[in-house]
Parts: structure tokens; sequence; C-alpha cells
């Protein structure tokens, strides 16, 4: 039996990080660890109604009621009308402060559960069992749940309403992964190669040495790649829990260009969007003076090597950068930007010439043409 636990670090809302291989029948009881309630609304997709069979039986081993409810797959999935949904699924069974949600998927499932988690009955304790890469290494971990926003205009603002709900735990079976298209777990491979930029280039090197056995999902490897970006990011969240010190910024490395692309495409996924935004964002740190060209070239390698997109294709530079204007990370209507150092050491910049966004922007498009 091999796993790994991350604690994470937080006063009251601590949570433990469980970190395995081939044990998904475990959940029953790590739950039973972490909530003293007996009623569980799990939520799931299509993609992951028979994990999500699974983890109710073992809920059930473990004495809790549960209560199944399946959405559609992807992004439209993460709104208003199936929060209701959920909203709706609790009240019918009586579901009180006590009462476990339990997501049972990717970040879509995972965001929305979490933040109907956050406000049914001013909280209830919420559990993450994280089915994709992308989820396991990012959106599971720090508390941040949310649902997209379509505006009058037609636009869909990601994740503009939403809360800070931390969970009551994190269960990660690896084995889960073997689920997804190639498609979908390299795409989450993005994020695990932006923690290894931001904050540790002994991790950036480990990629770079054993790309092979990460994309074969060597158990081991695996459950080094998961684990290392959860305490990357735990060390984070720890330090800056609700982004009130401009720490927690940093995981934004790549998701200004990344979100940009993502408003007026859907010919990318988010972890190829966040793939062509990290090389942009590296070739406006090159502009600016603050990186050798040596360090976009490092990260283009790792991230095509992973199968990954570092140019955009088809895409309009006015209509990425207008895009850009509606980040939600604009501050006093200036774009702010995370920028390399260096492997493993990043910084927001702000008041960046938009002459020069605009180039890095042209740029990108016009490579990948």
């Amino acid at each position: 039996m091999q796993r790994e636990e991350i604690q994470v670090n937080l006063g009251e809302r601590s949570y433990p990080i469980l970190v395995t291989s081939g044990e998904l029948m475990g959940i029953g009881q790590f739950a039973r660890s972490r909530c003293r309630g007996t009623r569980t609304l799990v939520v799931c997709d299509g993609n992951t109604a028979a994990i999500s069979a699974t983890v109710s039986a073992s809920l059930n081993q473990a004495g809790f009621v549960c209560v199944t409810v399946s959405l559609a797959p992807g992004e439209s999935s993460k709104s208003m009308a199936n929060a209701t949904t959920l909203f709706d699924a609790l009240i019918r069974m009586a579901a009180d402060r006590q009462t476990l949600v339990v997501a049972v998927g990717g970040g879509v499932i995972g965001d929305l559960a979490g933040f109907v988690a956050a406000t049914y009955a001013r909280g209830v304790p919420f559990l993450q069992v994280p089915t994709s890469l992308l989820a396991q290494v990012d959106s599971s971990v720090g508390g941040k749940v949310g649902i997209n926003h379509a505006t009058p205009d037609g636009r869909v603002v990601k994740n503009m309403i939403g809360a800070f709900h931390q969970p009551a735990g994190v269960y990660i079976d690896t084995d889960t992964l073997r689920t997804l298209p190639p498609l979908e777990l390299r795409a989450g491979l993005a994020e695990v190669v932006k923690c290894g930029v931001i904050l540790d280039e002994e991790f950036f090197a480990f990629l770079e040495s054993n790309a092979d056995a990460v994309l074969a999902l060597e158990p081991a490897a695996t459950r080094h790649v998961v684990a290392r970006c959860c305490r990357l990011k735990a060390d984070v969240v720890e330090a800056d829990e609700r982004e009130t010190t401009d720490r927690r910024a940093i995981l934004n490395y790549g998701h200004t260009f990344a979100h940009a692309i993502e408003a007026i495409s859907r010919d990318y996924r988010h972890g190829e969007a966040v793939a062509i935004g990290m090389v942009a964002a590296s070739r406006l740190a090159e502009r600016l003076g603050r990186v050798p060209p040596a360090v976009t070239e490092r990260q283009v390698r790792l991230l095509e090597r992973f199968g990954l997109p570092t140019h955009a294709r088809n895409l309009d530079p006015a209509g990425l950068l207008e895009a850009m204007q509606h980040d939600k990370k604009m501050q006093a209507g200036q774009l702010r930007f995370v920028l390399p150092r260096g492997l493993g050491k990043v910084e927001l910049v702000s008041r960046v010439e938009r002459s020069l966004v605009q180039d890095v922007i042209e740029c990108m498009v016009r490579t990948g043409s």
C-alpha cells in the first residue's frame, strides 16, 4: 500500500489531502474520519458515474446514506441552474449542517459542488474526490469554489460568482487518471509544469527527467507529481488563504492570457490555454528584461514533450487583448501579470505597457498560424 498525506494548515479549517493508488474503496473511512453526519449528496457527471458508484458503495459501508446527482459533463454545467438543481436535491433529502457534499469529478464538478456546499445552510462539509489531473493538482486544493455567469450580451464570465470554502478533506486515487482521454491527461500536465515554474526548479527538473514515466502514469511517479503539486499549492494557500496579500496570485501564472483565449475560442481546453499562456507570460518577461530566452525555451520544450500547445491558432489578436480587459485580476483598470524571474520564482507585475502585451499576443498568434 503506497500513499502520501499532505496537511493543509489553516487553523480550524485545516484538512488532509490523501494521495494513493488503487484504494478508491478507502474513501468511506476517510469521509467518516472527517464528518459526523450520516447523509451525503454525491455529485458527479456522465464521465465519472462509474467512479461515483464505487465512492457511494464505500460511503454506504461507512454508514452514510447517499443520494447521487449526475450532471452533464462540460464547463457549461458550472451554472446557477445546476446549482439550483443541487439545492433542490439537498432540500428534498432534508439536509442539515452535518450533511456531507462529495464532489466526484474534475474541476467543474468540484467548483459547482463546492459552491453549493458553501452556500447551502450557510455552509455544509464538503469532500473533494478529484478524478482529473487538473483537479488533483490544482482546483481541489485551496477552497476556491464558484460558478460561471452568463451576461446579457452573451459573454460567459468564469468563476465570478463564488466563495472560499475549504473542504473537509481531499481524497485522491491516482488510478482514476487512467479513465481520462489522453488529451485531458495532457491538459492537466500544464498545471503540473506551472508548479515547477512558479515555486520549485528542482521539481521542474524532475519533470524534464521523468516525462516518460509521468506520461505512462507509472504509480510512483504519478503519486510524487500529484503530492508535490498539492504540497506546493498548500504552502501558498496557507500563506494567503483568501488572496489578501498577493501571495496566492502567483498561482495565476499564464492565466491572464489563458482566460482570454478561453473567452474567445472553444478550440482549447483549459490546460492547453494555460500552456500557451505560460509561454506568452515568459515571452513578456523576456521583453521586460526579467528572464533570458533560455527560461522560456525550457518551458516550451517540456510543454511540447507533454503534447501541449505553446502557440495559439486562428485567434484574433485584437479580440484577445479586449478579452483581457475583462479579467477579474484587473486592479484599478490595470492588468497585472505573474511573470518569472527564473525557474522556481515568479512575481506579480503591474503597469505593463499595452504595446508590449499586444506584441506578445501578435507573436503568439502569428507563430501558431
